[in-house]
Parts: C-alpha cells; structure tokens; sequence
C-alpha cells in the first residue's frame, strides 16, 4: 500500500481502496457497492437508490441517543483529467498514487480527493468505535461534476438527521455557508460536410502548457481558457489568409478551465509558413497578456499527419468562429454586497466537432438567478445569430445564507476551542450539492468543510496529507459537541 503510513491511518485506508476503483462520473456503480458492501460488513443500515447514491446509519454513541442526528456528506464521483502525455484509461484503471511530503498526489491525472476524501472520511467515521458522536447516517452522491444529477434525484426523506457537514471544500478554516447556482448549457451549431480541396494541406493547431483550474472557484484568478484562445486564433488567421476548417476540440469537462485546444485547418502550401509565424506571434501576446497568471502558453502550427477527407462548409464554419469569440468567458460580476465574491461567471468548458454538429458546453453560474438567466439568454442569441440551437442540460439552484445556524456556532466554537482563532466565514462562487439538498429538506441545518487541497480537476490535484489529520481530528471534536 502506498499510504499504509499516513495518519489518520483507517482515512487514507479507504481513499486508497476507492482511489483503486473508476468512479468517473457517470461510471459509480462499482465504487457505490464498494461502500455499500463496507457498511455491510461493519453490520450498519446501508442502501443505495438507482441512480447509486448510498445511505449508511449508524446509532449514536452511549450518551447521545437523544440528540439530533448528524449527516456526513460528499459525492463518489470525480474530474477525469489527465496530461497529454499520460496513458491512463479513467473507466477501467485505478488512480496511481504519489506521496510527495505532506502532498499526495496522482501520476500524470487527477487525484480525485474532490471528493473522494469526503468519502474516505466518512466510511473511516462509520468504522471508528472510539469516538462520541449522534446519530450519524453518510450520504455519498454520484454524478456531482457533470449536473449534481445524484443529489438532484435523490429522495431526501429517507434521511433522519436534522443537520448536516458537507465536506465538499478546499480550504482548512474555511467554513462554507452559502454557494451559488448553475446551469450548464450547449449551443449546437450544424455544419455540411464538402470534400477536402485537393489544392490545400491540412495543419494542426495545438495550444498547450494552461495552467487550468475549476471554472467556480477559481474563475478570479485570471487564466487563460484555450478554447478562447483557440477562437482568437482563427479569427485572425481568417484575417490574413483564406483556409477552411476542419475541427475544434477542447476540454473534458464544462467545470474545468480548458487547458488545451486542438483545431484542424485546411491551408494553401505557400501560406503555411505564415501561419506558423501568427501562430508564434500569438502565443508571445498571450503570454503577455497572462503574464501574471499563466506559467506558460504554448501554440504550436505543424502540417498535420493525416488527410481528412472533408471540411466544413464555409457560412458554417464563420458561425462558428463568430461563436467562439463571442461566448463570454470568466468573471462577469462582482457581488456588490461581498467583497470579492464572484457573484456571476460563465466557462466555455467543452468544444467538440462530431460529425454534422460542432458544440460549446458552457458552466454558467451566479449567486443571483435573474443574473444567471441573463447570462442564459445572452448564449441564447449567439446560438441563434449562427443558426444553431441552445439546451440546458442541468440546471441547480443556490445555498442562501442563513443568519442563524447553530450549526455552524458549535463549529466555529469548536474550532476556536482546537487552534485559537476564529474561522472564516465564507460564500463560493461555486456549486455545492447544499443547494439542492436545501430545497429537498429546508429546514435542515448545513455547513460545508474539508482539508487543505489545490487545483483540484485538473493533473496537479493535489491534497495537504497532514490538513486531513487536524480535518479529521476536528470533525471528531464536532461531533462530540453535538449533544
């Protein structure tokens, strides 16, 4: 085992066993009866419904049978990424651990301790027969990257307790107590396929090297999205010299910054130098003007090995770039009632060209849901000035603040009482499955916690192993709190 020496020891037990386990979203099923099949053998209540979220209750210690219950909660599921350079198959292997000081981290992919150390914690909480604790049942939700679509069809009244820790954050003393709303919406633009001109060779475009990130809570930083960067590209080179499209492709998922982009262009011979050159020219500008934010950008023109037999039909193609270049990407709002919060943004995560389609996946969010409709509409009309069609997969609503929550007074004073200061109170410009479970149960009492974790869906994911033993030992003195 690769953590059989990091503390807490029954933790990292567990976030190995289901780091062994795909569990992509959309691919749960066998780390759902993993968890099913530990509550099982440890004698607990457990059952998962059809969509494979699992329930496990578990009576409270002697002393607590008449308090509220509590509910540890986080999803199953996580951001399948990886390097160019790495080979990993995300629905048939496991995640390779890296143990690097206090960081552990994946080889060449995503951890998934977003959210898999929610997990581990909590099946390590329902083994433990040496803490003091209420009624604990563990709700673990699948499909929470791709639409929260678990926690959306989950039925919330097979649950007992009355308050619940998320443990779906990413920074230690930062308590959670609100998040916005989301949607994610597609514009299809149709394209006619024509043969390839034969007087014509086709070139690859390549950007490379973007830091990425998750496209809510680090939507602030200012980086770059290749797909963006990828439209600006061929605005330009449309500007200089006639070439026909072929593809776009980019990104893996719509909450995830986009850190490469490929397109497919059709060029004449003599001009071929010259695109190397804007595309070289480009990439100097920006990197300057992600001087600050980007560690380094590249784009990469080189005559492409294949021959692709057709190209889009040229109106298509321009509706395309017009689109591209259009789509809003980043920060919109500032939230004139929070300083520094992100109140509204919007992520062009995902571009893809299938056969007579090519498709933007957009991450919108906002804290205000006039704002995110807004922003909803704005898409709408791209949509229809390129002759294409707008649907909006998933759409989930925000965790509202609630002034009163003795909740999270017991975890402020429990956190005072464990390291001498205050935490932070904070609301995210991201989604949390608090929303929909608020709507589902709305008088149930929530906070949201978690270890200290950076850049987190993208390859260099990683998790402070020794903010998992004070998140740990706190969530313990929690509990114990919770008389």
């Amino acid at each position: 085992m690769v953590m059989e020496n990091l503390r807490p020891e029954r933790v990292f037990y567990y976030f190995e066993q289901i780091s062994n386990i795909p569990r992509g979203s959309g691919n749960e099923k066998a780390v759902s009866d993993y968890c099913l099949s530990v509550a099982k053998g440890l004698g607990l209540t457990a059952f998962k419904d059809e969509f494979n979220n699992v329930v496990i209750k578990k009576p409270a210690s002697k002393g607590y049978e008449n308090s509220e219950g509590v509910i540890i909660q986080g999803h199953l599921d996580m951001v399948c990424e990886k390097d160019k350079k790495t080979e990993h198959d995300f629905k048939t292997e496991g995640i390779k651990l890296v143990v690097d000081g206090d960081w552990l981290k994946a080889d060449g992919t995503t951890l998934g301790a977003d959210n898999g150390i929610a997990v581990a914690i909590g099946l390590a909480l329902m083994e433990a027969d040496d803490i003091e604790h209420p009624p604990l049942e563990c709700l673990f939700t699948t499909d929470e990257e791709v639409g929260m679509g678990g926690a959306m069809n989950f039925d919330a009244s097979v649950l007992n307790g009355s308050r619940l820790i998320n443990l779906d954050s990413e920074e230690e003393g930062v308590f959670v107590a609100s998040c916005c709303g989301g949607a994610k919406v597609h514009i299809k633009i149709p394209f006619s396929s024509e043969d390839a001109p034969h007087d014509m060779v086709p070139v690859s475009i390549k950007i490379r090297g973007l830091n990425g990130g998750h496209s809510g809570s680090d939507i602030h930083l200012q980086r770059a999205n290749a797909n963006k960067l990828m439209g600006r590209i061929l605005r330009q080179t449309a500007k200089i010299f006639y070439f026909r499209l072929v593809s776009i492709n980019g990104g893996l998922m719509d909450n995830a910054i986009t850190r490469e982009c490929d397109a497919v262009v059709y060029v004449m011979k003599e001009d071929i130098e010259e695109l190397m050159d804007l595309c070289s020219q480009l990439e100097s500008i920006f990197n300057d003007e992600y001087s600050s934010s980007e560690d380094g950008i590249h784009v990469i023109a080189d005559v492409d090995g294949y021959e692709h037999t057709k190209v889009m039909d040229e109106k298509s193609a321009n509706n395309i770039i017009y689109a591209l270049n259009m789509v809003p990407y980043g920060v919109i709002r500032i939230s004139p009632e929070m300083n520094g919060l992100v109140e509204s943004s919007n992520n062009p995560g995902i571009v893809k060209t299938d056969e007579n389609y090519f498709e933007i996946v957009n991450a919108v969010r906002s804290s205000v849901a006039t704002v995110k409709y807004d922003i909803m509409e704005k898409l709408a009309m791209i949509a229809e000035m390129t002759e294409g069609k707008l649907a909006v997969r998933s759409q989930y609503p925000g965790w509202q603040f609630k002034k009163n929550s003795p909740l999270r007074d017991i975890c402020s004073e429990a956190y005072k009482e464990m390291f001498g200061k205050e935490p932070e109170i904070q609301a995210i410009h991201a989604g949390l499955e608090c929303g929909l479970l608020s709507a589902k149960a709305p008088d149930m009492d929530m906070i949201s916690i978690g270890p200290e974790m950076y850049e987190v869906h993208t390859p260099s994911e990683r998790i402070s192993i020794s903010s998992v033993e004070r998140t740990w030992n706190f969530i313990k003195h929690i509990l114990k709190k919770l008389k």
